[in-house]
């Protein structure tokens, strides 16, 4: 079975981030190591391979997405995070780069199924291309169950200790105010939503990654393949034929940078159009985290609410959704220019290739 396994590894503490060279120097390390590994030993001589990788390098580090063919989720978690152990240690520049997460990530409405359905009959499929399928085909599960209240309350804790990691936009962002007469919100859920949208980073990411894999596979373009995207599938359905390989790579980097520099203690604003898409898409995933734990009070929806009024500037995306924008002359290419030169835009995503528009009929 094929499991992702995202692997994120960050800079030694105190290094300063890296600028845009020093990305691709890093990109091309991981690159060179990763295509110089042919397979894997397992667990008494079993043989684990390495199907494939995707590589998106930050200024504070690396996220890899490693496509593991493994008997178990473990095995494929254990060999991810030793394929990226011994890159590292094989480079001088990466050998005291840290790996801080090594898993394989659910989307909150099939880790919901995993909760609710256990070892059972009907627990979610570990493959991932099957989970995109079901999240898309919207597949009910068995009878539900409730949440009991020492994994809400573990939730909540977790997600209001995650809030501080949310550097470029204080809880005030969410509607919370030490003012009484400027409060919206209180405390508790101004950091909750904030938490939320850091946990949402995660899953973001990872389905872009697995969106990814599955277009490179089925392609040549979201339009001609009848397989099931989580985030891809979410875009406006008009630029389908306009959605290929190129362009998920390009929209994932994108990802990648937008959602670093939300950790950063200036973000800035949405530069560009793929970003206000990434964004919409991100609060969705916060939402969607807080209602699976129980956790989406009034409260928090303000809160989220308020955050999503402060961050947009207009809402001129959602137009891409209308009917009247198929057939629009401006190609999908037009998403990844910045709107101003103050902002800005990874150079990769950037990168204007006529290739990421197919030909329309």
């Amino acid at each position: 079975m094929t499991y992702a396994v995202t692997v994120d590894v960050e800079l030694p503490k105190g290094a300063p981030e890296l600028d845009v060279l020093q990305r691709e120097g890093v990109a091309f390390l991981l690159r060179k190591g990763l295509d110089s590994i042919a397979a894997i030993e397992g667990p008494d001589g079993m043989e684990v391979d390495l199907v494939d990788d995707v590589i998106a390098v930050h200024p504070g580090g690396a996220l890899l997405k490693l496509f593991i063919d493994a008997p178990a989720l473990e095995f494929a978690e254990d060999a991810a995070r030793e394929v990226v152990a011994e890159v590292m240690e094989r480079s001088e520049p990466l050998v005291d780069w840290e790996i801080t997460r090594c898993g394989v990530d659910l989307h909150p409405d099939l880790l919901q199924e995993s909760l609710d359905a256990a070892d059972g009959p009907d627990a979610p499929p570990a493959d991932p291309a099957e989970r995109a399928r079901r999240h898309a085909a919207g597949e009910p599960s068995g009878e539900s169950s409730r949440l009991d209240e020492a994994e809400v309350e573990e939730m909540r804790r977790r997600l209001r200790s995650l809030a501080p990691s949310l550097r470029a936009f204080p809880i005030e962002a969410f509607g919370h105010s030490d003012d009484k007469e400027e409060r919206v919100v209180g405390r508790e859920a101004a950091e909750v939503a904030a938490g939320a949208v850091v946990y949402a980073i995660d899953l973001l990411v990872d389905e872009l990654f697995t969106d990814l894999a599955g277009l490179e596979e089925d392609g040549p373009t979201v339009a001609e393949t009848d397989a099931p995207f989580m985030i891809l599938d979410e875009l406006p359905p008009h630029f389908a034929l306009q959605y290929t390989v190129l362009f998920a790579r390009r929209l994932t980097v994108t990802a990648v940078t937008m959602t670093g520099r939300l950790t950063q203690p200036h973000f800035g604003r949405l530069s560009c159009v793929a970003e206000e898409l990434l964004m919409k898409f991100l609060l969705s995933q916060a939402e969607a985290t807080a209602d699976l734990y129980g956790l989406l009070s009034d409260e928090v929806e303000k809160a989220l609410q308020v955050f999503g009024d402060g961050v947009f500037e207009d809402m001129d995306h959602e137009w891409l959704y209308a009917p009247a924008a198929d057939g629009i002359g401006r190609g999908v290419q037009d998403w990844f220019i910045p709107f101003d030169e103050e902002r800005y835009v990874h150079p990769y995503a950037a990168n204007d290739d006529n290739d990421d528009e197919a030909p329309q009929d």
